[in-house]
């Protein structure tokens, strides 16, 4: 099955699922529903791969964990093995699979699912993989009255659900051998259609495919593997995650670290690391406030960090007299405006930036040339020599905003002392009701980025000293002379068409007055 057939069979499933279960959960609540039992079918079919392969290279060819009994896994032993290496344990009876072939014969499947969730939950308490499992069922509520009104209700839609996740085919049945992001792309697809659904916004929460990867690419340019990635506004770990696909699955030698505010997304995170089979010794994703409470100050700094956190939020700002006097805000002199956290963010960013690091940051047009606290920020990036390039983005390029936005790329170590501008708000193609990335767009993009030199209307490289000149404005409007499309005209030529069209007109009028003159002689 190739790349766009699986990707259609998806989104078809997906909206399958969409008609079994309208008007009766809201569409964001349906997102974790698919989202979940879609992990829920990963981790079972993950753990019976990696046990099967165990028992089969061991001689043992008829072995398959999803039809041996509970009795023959309760040595406790093995659960601790297990979860040693793969972070949970399922017993056979609770894996997806099986769960899914009881489930119409299964009065009570709503407790049989409830109990499969807290089990694989707990397998890991007491372990050091327990704060990566914590709670990341708690918002698949298979007791929710919006399934039903009634546990026969609720049971039937579950059922449809397990059905339409376990018929899904990702590449030989399995997770392990499929051709496209399945995980991602269900997210994207969800985006699309409930993006506006209960007021939230789209863009808060995920990040296209096509930039999430534009931006990784600009981190690791001239390199082959990085030791660590971070997001500070982590959100579903899409960003993170694109460098599997830049790198190889064996490219962030160290691991993925993120942090996100948002509970929900924070438990998507760590659900799609799973999903894309980072095992959880690997990943260190944190839930809270990175700005007031950031939870990896032993793990920086980092060789690349990724980002698009949420836009001109409020933060405490300089209502909290601590944080002014923080390591990561304190070397600006000024902390960015309590309704505006846009440059505490990149701030934040900076100081955790590795020496040899590059961080691409999605930023609100408007941190580019806003004064007060905003300009002396940017004063202190430019006149120390960290601001690597400012890229301009196409605008509708994501979910809930049409804004265009751009990219700030920070280095600690350059090799000259001026700042690359990057016009590419023209590349795109138009998709559906959105403007997407394509790879050559991207191309254009990294391949003057990498060269780092004049492209009329397109990039242009500025001396630090010129933007210092220029009030700090980093707009690359103010930089990269936009291409006049006007058509040129030649007014000497203009000029004598003009005149041979007013010749003939009088020519004309002049055979009309003769023509008039001679219809009235006649009638006389």
């Amino acid at each position: 099955m190739n790349r766009e057939t699986q990707r259609a069979e998806l989104h078809k499933t997906i909206w399958r699922i969409a008609n079994d279960l309208r008007g009766s959960v809201d569409g964001w609540d349906f997102k974790q529903y698919v989202l979940g039992f879609l992990f829920y079918r990963y981790i079972s079919e993950n753990l019976t791969d990696y046990l099967n392969a165990l028992e089969h290279e061991a001689g043992n060819s008829d072995f398959d964990y999803a039809r041996l009994a509970n009795r023959d896994v309760e040595d406790p032993d093995l659960a601790r093995d297990i979860v040693a290496e793969k972070g949970f344990f399922i017993r056979p009876s609770e894996l997806f699979a099986n769960v899914r072939a009881r489930a119409p014969r299964d009065p009570n499947l709503n407790e049989t699912l409830d109990r499969a969730f807290r089990n694989i939950e707990g397998s890991a308490v007491g372990t050091v993989a327990e704060n990566d499992l914590k709670g990341l069922f708690d918002d698949i509520d298979v007791n929710s009255n919006k399934l039903g009104p009634t546990v026969a209700k609720r049971n039937e839609r579950l059922v449809k659900l397990l059905d339409a996740i376990g018929d899904l085919n990702l590449g030989n049945g399995s997770f392990t051998e499929n051709k496209i992001d399945a995980f991602g792309d269900a997210y994207e697809y969800l985006m699309q259609m409930y993006a506006s659904s209960a007021g939230k916004s789209g863009g808060e929460y995920y990040t296209p495919q096509e930039v999430s990867e534009l931006l990784a690419r600009i981190t690791v340019v001239g390199k082959t593997s990085v030791n660590k990635v971070y997001d500070p506004a982590c959100g579903s770990g899409s960003l993170l995650l694109k460098y599997r696909k830049v790198l190889g699955k064996d490219g962030v030698r160290q691991g993925y670290y993120g942090q996100e505010i948002n509970l929900t997304t924070y438990n998507l995170c760590r659900i799609n690391m799973f999903l894309h089979d980072v095992n959880y010794e690997h990943f260190d994703i944190a839930h809270g406030d990175t700005l007031i409470d950031p939870a990896h100050w032993d793990d920086e700094p980092f060789e690349a960090i990724v980002s698009n956190p949420p836009y001109s939020i409020k933060w405490e700002g300089d209502a909290n007299p601590l944080l002014i006097n923080d390591p990561r805000f304190a070397p600006a002199g000024v902390l960015a405006p309590k309704s505006k956290a846009d440059l505490a963010f990149t701030m934040h960013m900076l100081s955790w930036l590795a020496v040899n690091g590059t961080a691409a940051i999605v930023e609100f047009p408007g941190v580019l040339y806003r004064g007060g606290a905003e300009q002396k920020i940017r004063k202190y990036l430019i006149d120390n020599n960290y601001v690597d390039a400012v890229i301009q983005l196409p605008p509708d390029l994501f979910f809930g905003t049409t804004i265009a936005t751009c990219i700030i790329v920070l280095k600690k170590s350059k090799n000259d002392n001026a700042v690359l501008f990057i016009d590419a708000s023209a590349e795109f193609v138009r998709g559906g009701n959105k403007n997407k990335l394509t790879e050559a767009n991207q191309a254009r993009i990294l391949e003057a980025f990498t060269a780092r030199e004049d492209v009329a209307h397109f990039a242009r490289l500025v001396e630090n000293e010129a933007i210092g000149e220029n009030g700090y404005n980093i707009s690359v409007s103010s930089w990269v002379e936009a291409e006049d499309t006007r058509e040129v005209v030649d007014i000497t030529e203009l000029n004598a068409r003009i005149a041979g069209i007013v010749e003939r007109q009088a020519a004309l009028r002049a055979q009309i007055d003769a023509i008039v003159a001679d219809l009235e002689g006649a009638d006389a």
